[in-house]
C-alpha cells in the first residue's frame, strides 16, 4: 500500500479504506491516481461494445449482463481512483463481487436447455451476493472482500478447467491464455502492494513516461481486464457450442478479438 504523505487534490482528503501505490494528484489535480484511472478504460469500452454485438447475435442476455458487469466494474474503479472516496471504493468493490457472480452462473449452468433458469444457482449466489454487501458495509475490512471475491475466482477456474479437460479440450487455449492473463495481473498486484516504497523511489529516478510503466496496479487492471473479457468469450464458446451455433472469433481493427455467433443452419 502507498505511505500516507501524499499531496490533495481537487477531491480532498482521500476517506478510501484503500490508498494504492501510485502517488496521488501527480499528474492531474482533478484525478487522485491518474493511471490507475485511464486503466479502467480496457473495462470499460471493449466490454460494452462485446454486450452490443452478443445481444445483436440474439444469445441469451446473462451474457449481456456478463459483458455489462465488466463495464461496471470498470466504471467503479474510474470512480474510485479518479476520487479515493469511500463511496466509490464501494462503487468498484461491490460490482466485482456481483458481476462475478454473474461468470459463475454462466459457466456452471452452460450445459442447459436454451433460455431456461436455473432458480437455485441464482439465489444461492445472490444471498452470498448480498451477505458478502451487508458484512462488508459493517466490516469496513478489504482483506475479507479480497476473500470473498476470490473464492468465486477460484469456482471459476475449477470449473473452466472441468470443462476444458473432460468436455471441450480444443478450448484450453482460450482457457488458460485467459488465466494467464488474470493471474500475472494478480502477480502485479501483490508486487505493487509488497514493494511500494521501492518502487516509488524507482519512479523518482525515471523520466515521467518510464516511470509509468511501473504502476503495476494499473497493470492489474489491464492484465485483470482482459483476462475477464477473454473469460467471457470463452463461456460464449462453450454456451453457443452446446447449443449447435457456430462461433466465429474475429479482430476488431484487427487487434481485439470479438465473438460472433451464427445459428446454425436446418436443412
Amino acid at each position: 500500500m502507498a505511505p500516507s504523505a501524499d499531496r490533495l487534490g481537487y477531491w480532498g482528503r482521500p476517506t478510501s479504506t484503500l490508498d494504492w501505490c501510485e502517488e496521488n494528484y501527480v499528474v492531474s489535480f482533478y484525478i487522485a491516481e491518474f493511471w490507475n484511472t485511464v486503466s479502467n478504460l480496457i473495462m470499460i469500452l471493449p466490454p460494452i461494445y462485446g454486450a452490443i454485438q452478443t445481444y445483436k447475435d440474439g444469445l441469451e442476455f446473462r451474457y449481456v449482463y456478463s459483458f455489462l458487469g465488466l463495464a461496471a466494474v470498470g466504471i467503479g474503479s474510474w470512480c474510485f481512483h479518479m476520487t479515493l472516496q469511500y463511496e466509490m471504493q464501494l462503487l468498484d468493490e461491490l460490482p466485482m463481487i456481483y458481476s462475478t457472480c454473474v461468470f459463475v452462473y454462466c459457466l456452471y449452468e452452460c450445459f442447459k436447455q436454451k433460455n431456461t433458469l436455473g432458480l437455485f444457482p441464482i439465489m444461492l449466489l445472490f444471498i452470498f451476493s448480498v451477505s458478502v454487501s451487508v458484512v462488508y458495509l459493517q466490516w469496513k475490512e478489504p482483506v475479507f472482500h479480497q476473500v470473498m471475491y476470490g473464492a468465486l475466482v477460484a469456482c471459476l477456474v475449477m470449473r473452466s478447467v472441468f470443462i476444458v479437460t473432460w468436455v471441450y479440450p480444443w478450448l484450453k487455449p482460450v482457457c488458460y491464455i485467459s488465466l494467464s492473463v488474470f493471474l500475472l495481473g494478480f502477480l502485479l498486484w501483490n508486487i505493487d502492494n509488497l514493494a511500494c516504497d521501492s518502487l516509488r523511489s524507482t519512479r523518482q529516478r525515471l523520466p515521467p513516461v518510464v516511470g509509468a510503466v511501473t504502476q503495476f496496479h494499473a497493470w492489474w487492471h489491464i492484465l485483470t481486464g482482459l483476462g475477464s473479457y477473454l473469460h467471457i468469450l470463452f463461456s460464449l464458446q462453450i454456451r453457443s457450442t452446446f447449443l449447435k451455433h457456430r462461433p466465429k472469433v474475429k479482430f476488431l481493427c484487427g487487434v481485439w478479438p470479438m465473438l460472433h455467433i451464427e445459428a446454425q443452419k436446418t436443412s
